[in-house]
Order: C-alpha cells, then structure tokens, then sequence
C-alpha cells in the first residue's frame, strides 16, 4: 500500500467506498466462519504447515474470523474508480496534511537521511506516501485484518486466489512475530501499519531498519520509512529522475490516444505532437512518456507527462490519481520545509 489488486497499500482510501451486493450476510460481523467448511482453507493450512506454522495454531486462529459482508462492499467502491481528478486532489492535498508532513520530517529527520542514503528514494516521495496512506500514522485502518482476509479469501467473486495467498503471508508474520492475529487492524483490503503494506509486501520489502530485531510497521515509523524507499528502490526508482514534466494540450482529451494509463510509459514525442500535446520543456529524442489527462473544478484539462519514477509509484497503487496525489504532496512539502528553513535562517 501498499498492490491490492496489485499493491502495496489502501489505506486511508478504504474510507471512500460505494457498494457492492455479494450474497454474505444479512449483518454486518454475522458471518460464522468454519475453515472445515472451506477445502481452500485446509489447502492453506496445510501450505503454512510446510512452512512452518503448527497446523493447530492455524486452524485456531481461522476460526477466530467473521466473514463481512461490508469488506465486500468497500473492495467495489474504492475512489480512484468513480473521482475526478480534482476531487481526488481535495482529499490529499490540503494545509494540514501539509504541515503535519513537515512535522513528520522534522521528527524522522535522521531515518529519512538515512533512507535516501541507503535507497536513493527522497524524503518528501517516502513523507507523502504515508501521508496519503495513513496520514504519517494517525489512521491506520480500523477493519480487522484477519476478517477481512478471510471474507475475500473465501467470499470474493474473483479474487479469492488473491487473497488467499495474502491471508496465508499474514498468519506467517503473525506466527514469526509471536502477535496475535486477531488483534491486527488495517483497510478492508488487509493493508497494515503505517505504509499499509498487504502481507506479501511485508514480507517481501519491509526492513528493520533501526536494528532493533523486528520489522514492526504496525508502530515504527522509523521502520516504516526505511520499507517504503526499499519497496521504490526494488521497483526500479531512478535516483535523481524526475517524475513528471508539465505539458499543454487541446481543451478536449485527444481521441485515439492512451491515456492515464498505469503502464511503463510507452508513447512517443511524435505521438504527442499528433496528438496536440506540447511538452513544457524540451526533451530528448527518444524518451518515452505516460501522458496524463487530469480534469480540474473548473471542468478544463491539465496535461501532464508521467515519466519512469511516476509509473514506480504506480507499483504501490496501481492508479494514476495515486500516483499524482502522492507526487503533489511531495512537492507541497517539499516546499514546505524549504519556506521553513528560509525563514529560521533570517
């Protein structure tokens, strides 16, 4: 978070849902779950077995989760599928979402050093990741983990393979960490901690990165900080590339070009100029880019082009209006601290 679907997070997104009738249950938490009831189930307990968890220990805590039937709903509704851009932008990017990045960075100023030192990803890119994920900490999700896996383990219409795999990483980490599983809150898609990493992300990129001995993103942020710019530097982040350049276009979307798309960017000078898309700075021969459609309050367009370091961050959430939102946030605070900073040297 992120992932889901793939990504690493959704975090503070799970709270923007619409709705999706799944034939669960009649109430919410009503949904008696027995893994005997499921072969999926026993195929899983069996797979952590081989991995090392008791099968006992297992079963006991599948038998501690409630299918919901509101899990269901919120995986239709999430707000990058229904918002436009500037409706998207209004909930991310506001004063204090701002200022409290500030603060955040003021607080971690040594792990964010570290980070860039380490992963090459920059301080404001990991700042507003967790600030769009989870507001730096503040909501960290409020469904349980464990039921809301299990309900799209077993319940969801197509993606139940999916989270299946999620659910057995999770009883993994759990059991390696000695926590109780049951205890674990996150977003309805089973995204945790401060980054809002799914099981596998955790498993696969979170770091200890205060040497304490745990890989804790659940309560570190010092943690926290040291997974994210990991997870950017294993998908490719570009140290020192940029992530968008500004663009001009016709007042209408250009018909026959892809835009907005969540691709390695694939789509020519030559094709923009078609196209009546006007880079705002000159640009090399040959590089290719993401064009990016975003519709303003006003109803007019704004052109963007989204270079390799936007499609990374597409990786943590496959959605263009993620991608822009944490890239806008970083540069407001960016901007920010560097006011600052200006005014504390005066």
């Amino acid at each position: 978070m992120s992932k889901a679907i793939r990504m690493a997070g959704v975090g503070i997104l799970g709270a923007l849902i619409g709705s999706l009738t799944l034939p669960l249950m009649a109430e919410e938490g009503s949904g008696v779950f027995n893994p005997d009831d499921y072969p999926q189930a026993q195929r899983l307990v069996k797979g952590l077995e081989a991995k090392g968890v008791p099968a006992e220990w297992a079963n006991h805590q599948l038998r501690q989760a409630k299918l919901r039937q509101s899990v269901l709903d919120a995986m239709a509704g999430a707000a990058e599928r229904h918002l436009a851009w500037h409706e998207y932008r209004d909930i991310f990017i506001t004063d204090q979402r701002i200022e409290e990045g500030v603060a955040f960075q003021q607080a971690h100023d040594d792990a964010l050093a570290k980070a860039e030192a380490v992963y090459g990803v920059p301080r404001d890119i990991i700042t507003a990741i967790i600030g769009v994920e989870t507001y730096y900490g503040r909501y960290r999700g409020s469904h349980p983990v464990l039921d809301s896996l299990a309900t799209l383990a077993f319940e969801h219409p197509t993606r139940g393979e999916f989270f299946t795999r999620e659910l057995a990483a999770f009883l993994q980490i759990a059991h390696e960490q000695q926590v109780d599983p049951a205890t674990l809150s996150g977003s309805y898609a089973g995204a945790m901690g401060y980054p809002q990493f799914i099981p596998t992300s955790y498993q696969a990129y979170a770091v200890d990165f205060d040497d304490d001995g745990l890989r804790d993103l659940w309560n570190n942020p010092v943690d926290a900080i040291g997974s994210v710019a990991n997870y950017f530097a294993e998908h490719g982040w570009q140290e020192d590339g940029a992530i968008y350049y500004s663009a001009e276009g016709p007042a209408s979307a250009p018909e026959g070009l892809a835009v907005n798309q969540i691709t390695t960017p694939g789509t020519s000078l030559n094709t923009l100029k078609k196209a009546g898309i006007t880079p705002g700075m000159s640009l090399e021969e040959g590089v290719a880019v993401s064009p990016l459609v975003l519709t303003q309050d006003d109803g007019t367009l704004s052109y963007r082009l989204g270079l390799h370091n936007f499609y990374v961050i597409t990786r943590y959430n496959h959605s263009h209006l993620y991608a822009m939102a944490v890239t806008e946030l970083a540069e407001a605070i960016g901007d920010a601290t560097s006011q600052a900073q200006g005014e504390s040297d005066l």
